[in-house]
């Protein structure tokens, strides 16, 4: 069932003037943003007059009352979904993005086979970041924008579909985003506090944990800026009704060993399969498909939780619920048992040495993800398309030895040259000392809730 909120009739106004008022510091209206959000949907608003919004938003912010406006408008946009037809909590996970991060992959399959319900309305790569709908289209076949009925009929089938926004679901947001991602305003708490909340509550949940990443590889890259935008995002999401928890995680460097599109599905497919777990990579899963366990109902405290996600992975549960979740969106079948054959590699592989060996102390995990950026697996500009197949696999970690033996990681390229160029940023972007240093510490920063 789909609930269709009736669109308001706007008065005639100049997105100019909005624009301005912003620009100058002034609070916008309800109406004022109403009317905003009309205009990017039906596109009287120009890309370019959308663009210079979110400037004048990132340089002068919103308070918590624009901020909850614009995004109770922006869900309201599109359509809004009724899941009384489900059983089980209507669950979902937000990252605000990181390098390496495919937890989603793992975690929708996960919560599925415990008893949730999880409609995961996911976005492509913003800046640096990775995006969840960016590796997913590295899948032959599988629809990242289904209609609402193939997207229904997969949640029902799987428990899990992760997709991206349709025509229907929060259709401001998505221009907004798309424009946020090429003019150097991504990074702004209210825009991505809307963003993130319009989708969520379009797509009709009952609970949402939030992972907010810290650090070098992150839009939050301290502590401080970390925890602003959790409260931004906790406080919308109370207005709301909306039940939230956030976890502040840590990304100073990549989260598991692979970084790309097609790679990091190969590295989900194998942390489900049980081939191989980065201890980072579970640890942060683990802890967000615990937290909505909780939200949900489903479990009576973390220890139970975490108990049940483990039963999830090693009994194949969540992995049979993946595979379902890929076939009812149009992958193929036997993706699971022949990831290879479905997967495309790039035709240069080079495995990058340190200039002198020694133990890695420090990573630049933005550097990171703008050199995937510059090998073609993300955007510079809206049109912008994929290399699935380019990234980087066998990423070492803070504290382990690299030398000439043990490579800090392979670059995947299209071509010799590319390979060459993305091997000096990465030495670059890479600290090597003689000491090793805390690598071990918990990736799970703080939890913080309403």
């Amino acid at each position: 069932m789909v609930r269709r909120v009736r669109g308001r009739v706007r008065v005639p106004g100049t997105a100019a003037e909005l624009i301005r008022r912003k620009r100058d510091g002034a609070l916008l209206s309800d109406k004022a943003i109403s009317d905003l959000v009309a205009g990017i949907v039906d596109g009287s608003v120009s890309d370019a007059q959308v663009a210079a919004f979110a400037m004048a938003v990132y340089f002068r912010g919103m308070t918590r009352a624009e901020c909850a406006s614009l995004t109770r408008a922006m869900t309201r946009s599109g359509a809004v979904l009724d899941w009384a037809d489900v059983d089980g909590p209507v669950l979902d996970k937000h990252s605000t993005g990181g390098v390496g991060d495919k937890v989603s992959l793992i975690l929708a399959p996960v919560v599925a086979a415990c008893g949730g319900v999880v409609p995961m309305i996911s976005g492509r790569g913003l800046g640096h970041t990775g995006g969840t709908l960016d590796k997913l289209s590295s899948i032959p076949g599988y629809d990242v924008a289904p209609d609402l009925t193939r997207f229904r009929a997969a949640v029902r089938d799987a428990g899990c579909a992760i997709v991206g926004q349709t025509a229907d679901l929060a259709p401001a947001d998505r221009r907004l985003y798309a424009i946020r991602d090429v003019t150097a305003t991504v990074d702004s708490i209210p825009l991505i506090t809307a963003s993130i909340l319009s989708k969520k509550l379009a797509a009709g949940l009952n609970a949402l944990v939030i992972d907010v990443k810290v650090g070098s590889g992150a839009f939050a890259t301290s502590l401080e800026a970390a925890i602003d935008l959790t409260e931004s995002l906790l406080a919308v999401a109370r207005g709301a009704g909306l039940r939230t928890s956030a976890l502040l995680t840590d990304m100073s460097q990549v989260l598991g060993h692979h970084v790309g599109n097609a790679v990091e599905v190969r590295e989900a497919i194998g942390v489900l399969t049980g081939r191989r777990r980065d201890v980072r990579l579970h640890t942060v899963t683990a802890a967000l498909a615990s937290e909505l366990l909780v939200l949900g109902g489903l479990a009576r405290d973390g220890v139970e939780a975490a108990a049940a996600v483990e039963r999830a992975l090693t009994s194949g549960a969540a992995a049979e619920r993946f595979a379902k979740m890929i076939a009812a969106l149009g992958g193929p079948h036997d993706l699971l048992e022949c990831p290879d054959r479905h997967l495309v590699r790039a035709p240069i592989e080079l495995a990058v040495a340190p200039d002198v060996a020694g133990v890695i102390t420090r990573v630049d995990a933005r550097s990171l993800g703008l050199l995937v950026v510059e090998l073609g697996g993300g955007r510079r500009r809206v049109e912008d398309p994929i290399d699935p197949a380019v990234g980087l696999t066998g990423v070492r970690a803070v504290g382990e030895a690299v030398d000439r033996d043990r490579p800090i990681a392979v670059v995947h390229a299209r071509s010799v040259t590319d390979a060459e160029a993305a091997a000096k940023r990465l030495r670059e972007a890479v600290t090597v000392g003689d000491e090793p240093s805390a690598g071990g510490t918990s990736p799970v920063l703080r939890r913080m809730a309403m």
